[in-house]
């Protein structure tokens, strides 16, 4: 009975997901000229070289830093509709130990605000702590880096009004991170300094995005 409750509500969220989201391919497939721009800037800025020893975990948002061939796949753990506990029911903590990387960025929570429960935030924040314990668990050596949730726009906010509490998630993740001593990383100065960055649905990023993330983030790797 548990386990046809668990398929219940992964096909829930991955509904969710894909009608909240859109399609990830489709909204990014749309900026190709942003993609042969960010191309041109990775090679420049040896993004990949960077990164080489690092490894992003996260949902759709994650997964546009292979699709636009910022980061090369190795390096990227992203796939839609991922949330902590959809990431600790698979193998995924196994894959990523077998890369052995020296930074871990878990960029979680933006699929996790819409899980299908009372508390959505209470839910996904257990979860959390969960999937770090067993990250260091089999990677005792690595700078595991916990990345806030990125904004949505005002639009997006009153198509699906669950992301209203994306900050008051992010507090928690903050929070979070002090109790499991490791790192919290702040992405809101992003946004604050560059505008125009989210792609149609306000909920994904253009390829410019990411080029900001990874200058915001190259300071955090060893």
């Amino acid at each position: 009975m548990f386990k046809k409750y668990i398929v219940m509500l992964l096909i829930g969220i991955i509904t969710i997901s894909l009608a909240a989201c859109g399609n990830q391919k489709g909204e990014q497939a749309s900026g190709a000229n942003d993609q042969q721009s960010a191309n041109a800037t990775t090679e420049d800025k040896s993004y990949k070289s960077i990164f080489k020893t690092s490894v992003f975990m996260g949902d759709s948002i994650t997964e546009g830093l292979s699709f636009h061939g910022i980061l090369a796949d190795a390096n990227v753990m992203g796939k839609a509709g991922a949330t902590a506990f959809i990431v600790l029911e698979g193998d995924d903590v196994d894959v990523l130990a077998s890369k052995n990387p020296k930074n871990v960025f878990i960029h979680l929570g933006s699929d996790d605000i819409l899980w299908p429960t009372d508390n959505p935030k209470e839910f996904a924040l257990t979860q959390y702590a969960i999937l770090i314990d067993r990250i260091k668990g089999k990677l005792p050596n690595a700078n595991i880096m916990i990345v806030s949730v990125t904004p949505v726009t005002a639009e997006a906010e009153k198509v699906e009004p669950r992301y209203t509490t994306i900050n008051d998630y992010n507090k928690g993740l903050q929070e979070l991170a002090a109790k499991k001593q490791v790192k919290f990383i702040d992405l809101s100065p992003i946004f604050q300094s560059n505008q125009n960055l989210h792609d149609k649905d306000g909920i994904h990023f253009k390829a410019e995005y990411y080029t900001c993330l990874l200058d915001f983030l190259k300071d955090q790797v060893k």
